[in-house]
């Protein structure tokens, strides 16, 4: 497949007044064309922050991209300017934020909203614009999107907004859709339907997405392959199905040991990760999982491990070497 997204040593500092937090740490990684890429890891460690920095959505100040690169269609995103990098968000490159109630302006109808990226990418006219919104209401199950173009979005519910939220990102066939946690606020079963609607919407459509969620539950039947971070940096990158059979990072072998499961015996209790995220506002210079890690060893605690290839197409940043010391 080929490169179509490619990020390299992305770094971005917010300035605040109890001093510079680090919030992303030289991170690299690339998404091929039809490919679905998970981002995962708990809250504050990155994943989102990179992804806003790419398309350069984070607030400037406090925010500031340090250094790095977004590379797409052979043009940087992070060197664009604002007229040109307009036409590439939500042109090309769709995003779906965490929380839709706060992504739609609450006093402009849904139809209104979903309109307008139409007439501005695709310069149609209001009834063109009209029916293209309809159309991507309908594609993402949204019953009498006639009627539903008129409604504010107060009158949604949260699924539906969700849905909503995506048929605006659709909307003008974006070569790469960015979810940011698009499920966290629903319940189970709006998220599984949400989904399934994104599995077969990427079917149909051909197009490559990036997934951000703290849930590694959620990526095992969505992604490809998967990227964990944690405090500002990639600790590890491998295939979906390389990653569950074999996690290399013992951040990513306590997040699947946090995870239930259907084969686990009742009376086996899950097992959480000790301790608490570093603050950031110093860059480490040691393995930042180091103090919550039961396997470090005096290396870690002295030296921050550059991530490196453990098998194919398998990335670990970690000084202790196995995966059998890390079941021990």
């Amino acid at each position: 497949m080929a490169e179509l997204y490619s990020v390299k040593d992305l770094e971005t500092q917010f300035h605040t007044r109890e001093g510079t937090v680090h919030a992303v740490n030289g991170v690299s990684f690339s998404l091929n064309e039809g490919e679905t890429l998970g981002i995962v890891g708990e809250s504050g460690c990155g994943k989102s922050v990179s992804m806003l920095s790419t398309l350069r959505l984070i607030p400037q100040p406090p925010g500031e991209i340090v250094s790095g690169e977004a590379i797409f269609q052979g043009r940087d995103l992070l060197q664009l300017s604002r007229e040109e990098l307009r036409h590439v968000r939500g042109g090309q490159i769709g995003f779906v934020f965490q929380d839709p109630m706060t992504s739609f302006n609450p006093v402009q109808t849904i139809g209104k909203q979903l309109m307008e990226p139409l007439e501005i990418h695709l310069g149609m006219n209001k009834k063109q614009a009209w029916d293209r919104a309809v159309e991507m209401l309908n594609l993402v199950r949204i019953p009498n999107p006639d009627d539903r173009m008129k409604d504010y979005p107060h009158q949604f519910s949260g699924g539906m907004r969700q849905r909503a939220m995506i048929a605006m990102a659709l909307s003008c066939s974006p070569q790469v859709l960015i979810a940011d946690e698009p499920t966290t606020a629903l319940d189970v079963t709006i998220q599984a339907q949400i989904m399934d609607l994104v599995l077969a919407l990427r079917e149909e459509l051909g197009m490559s997405i990036i997934w951000i969620t703290h849930d590694l539950g959620v990526v095992a039947g969505l992604a490809d392959r998967v990227v964990v971070m944690y405090a500002g940096y990639i600790v590890e990158e491998a295939n979906v199905k390389d990653l569950y059979d074999r996690p290399e990072h013992p951040y990513t072998l306590g997040l699947l040991r946090s995870l239930p499961r259907l084969d686990m015996d009742e009376k086996k209790r899950l097992v959480s990760i000790d301790g608490v995220p570093p603050v950031l506002f110093k860059k480490p210079t040691f393995c930042p999982f180091a103090s919550r890690c039961p396997f470090r060893v005096s290396k870690c605690l002295e030296e921050n491990p550059p991530l490196m290839m453990v098998g194919e197409n398998h990335k670990v940043a970690c000084w202790v070497d196995t995966y059998t010391e890390k079941e021990r």
